[in-house]
This record gives C-alpha cells, sequence and structure tokens, in this order.
C-alpha cells in the first residue's frame, strides 16, 4: 500500500510539472520570462546546473511564482505609467508630419496593449486631434469636429483625413512658391529691359 501511495505522489507530481508552460520569449518579455523559466527550472530540479552555488532550490517554488509575478505585475504597472504619461504629452513637432505623429501615438498604442493596456480608438482620435499644431490644422480639426462623431471614427480614419488635407496643403504651398518664383522672374526681366532702354 505505501508503494501505491508513493507511485500516485510521484504521478501527481509529475502531472503538476507538465502543466507548467514554458512562457515564448520575445522583446518586450524578458523579465517575466526569465523569471518563469527560472522557478520551472527549480521545479524539475535541474537550476543548480545553471547556478550551482544556490541552496534555496528546495524552497516553495509555487510560492515563489506567485512572488515574482507580484513583482512583475507591479513592473508591467510602472512601464505602462510611463507610456500613458508619455502619449499624454505627445505633441506634433513643426517638423512632423501627420505620418510621423500618427507613428508615435502608434507606436506607444502597440507598446501599451503588449503590457496589457488596449487604448481605444475614441481616445487615439481625440488625442490625435488634440496634439496637432493649431496654427496649422485648427480649421480642418474644427471642421472634422463638427462633422464626424470623434466617438465611433476610427483611428486611421482620422489619419487618412489629415494625410490629405496636408498633401493639399503642401500643394497649394509649392504652387503659390511657383507663382511666386515666376512673378519674381518676370518682375527682374521687366526692370532690366527698362534699364537698357
Amino acid at each position: 500500500m505505501g508503494d501505491d501511495d508513493n507511485s500516485q505522489g510521484r504521478d501527481k507530481g509529475l502531472e503538476m510539472k507538465k502543466d507548467i508552460r514554458c512562457l515564448m520569449l520575445s522583446s518586450t518579455n524578458y523579465t517575466v520570462w526569465s523569471m518563469r523559466m527560472k522557478v520551472m527550472l527549480r521545479l524539475y530540479d535541474v537550476w543548480d546546473t545553471i547556478d550551482p552555488g544556490s541552496d534555496d532550490a528546495k524552497k516553495n517554488n509555487m510560492e515563489a511564482i506567485k512572488s515574482r509575478n507580484l513583482g512583475a505585475d507591479g513592473m508591467r504597472e510602472a512601464r505602462l505609467q510611463t507610456l500613458i504619461s508619455e502619449f499624454d504629452k505627445l505633441k506634433m513637432a513643426d517638423t512632423d508630419t501627420v505620418d510621423d505623429y500618427a507613428g508615435k501615438l502608434s507606436g506607444i498604442a502597440s507598446r501599451a496593449a503588449a503590457l496589457g493596456e488596449i487604448m481605444e480608438a475614441s481616445k487615439m482620435v481625440k488625442k490625435f486631434l488634440k496634439g496637432l499644431p493649431r496654427t496649422k490644422f485648427i480649421h480642418i480639426v474644427a471642421s472634422l469636429e463638427q462633422v464626424l462623431d470623434l466617438n465611433s471614427t476610427g483611428f486611421e480614419d482620422i489619419v487618412g483625413r489629415l494625410k490629405a488635407f496636408e498633401e493639399r496643403i503642401k500643394e497649394e504651398t509649392q504652387d503659390e512658391g511657383q507663382s511666386k518664383l515666376m512673378f519674381g522672374k518676370n518682375d527682374m526681366q521687366g526692370s532690366g529691359s527698362h534699364n537698357n532702354s
């Protein structure tokens, strides 16, 4: 009877070890991945191979998982707060294009999503419009706010509309610049012919 109880205990222990899954290492989860790998290697009693001087290999590893994950959660929360602060402060620089600015916002949103925080499209849209330089975009922003429901308009839609506006302004500025250049050139030629008379 003792052998049966012993073999059942071993089988249960092996079963518990099979339930522990390896987290896939990515560019954003090294800290959590390394902690989980360390605990898993301890559970399989092979941690001494990596760290031979370790004398706490027989501690309650399930408790270690819990305490390490609490620490990882704290770190995740701190990183998330930093990203939210960065998101709140971000504004489009005068040298940025609409694409540049949208890319910065999207980058912050994707890093936040990797930490488990999904930013709603309406929040992204409102932040995008609020961060645009007023002198350059005030008319289009006012028009969009009047015409569209910003709570249901997609981020890509707003970015597309602003890119089209930016392109239109760029064309107008180039045409105006060329007209001034042509006028200036004609003016110079005209004044030169008066001098020759």
